[in-house]
């Protein structure tokens, strides 16, 4: 990884200037608690930002420690009660099983390249690649992310550079390499104002 300032590689992008002058410094930190932010990104699936802010209140509310242990031996209905599809429940318990069997901690994927932990994360079922890639971005601090599995990263990219495909999208986001998920932020901040 260079040392580089990741704002003053996205400032060599026109488009990415006007929304690092318009945002501010954002920045890429990794979540305090693993297992907690991978539950943020299982509720968040397929779900508005109000809906799905909505239910993970009522969930953490109903769990107090939200830790494997807490979903594996909450009631099945009072987690439903919280605005979970049974799907959901099923895949917050997969999530969890899978943390208590298998070190997904910061330090347990530290040496994994990001495809390998995309690779490891996958094999929860109920955790697709967009999960996946929330989780190196905001779980691991991962700094070169780019999720077009992600609508708003999409739209965003759509709106300020006129992309028509992934392709596209990959193209115009390799200038901000290796800090991907720096201009991931700044098209998120875009989209969301």
């Amino acid at each position: 990884m260079t040392d580089a300032d990741p704002h003053d590689i996205l400032r060599t992008d026109p488009v990415m200037a006007g929304l690092v002058d318009t945002h501010g410094p954002l920045t890429v930190q990794p979540a305090d608690d693993e297992f907690r932010r991978l539950v943020v990104s299982i509720v968040n699936q397929q779900l508005s930002t109000a809906s799905a802010s909505a239910i993970r209140e009522r969930l953490f509310d109903h769990l107090g420690d939200v830790t494997p242990a807490a979903i594996l031996d909450a009631d099945t209905e009072a987690l439903r009660e919280t605005g979970l599809s049974g799907t959901k429940v099923e895949y917050l318990r997969n999530a969890a099983r899978a943390f208590e069997e298998r070190d997904l901690t910061r330090a347990g994927l530290a040496d994994h390249p990001d495809d390998a932990v995309v690779d490891e994360l996958t094999r929860i079922r109920g955790v697709g690649e967009w999960t996946a890639e929330m989780y190196l971005l905001f779980v691991l601090g991962r700094e070169d992310v780019l999720p077009l599995g992600d609508l708003a990263i999409r739209r965003g990219l759509e709106d300020l550079y006129g992309c028509d495909s992934r392709e596209e999208m990959r193209e115009v986001a390799a200038a901000w390499r290796p800090y991907r998920s720096y201009g991931t932020r700044y098209v998120w901040a875009h989209y969301e104002s």
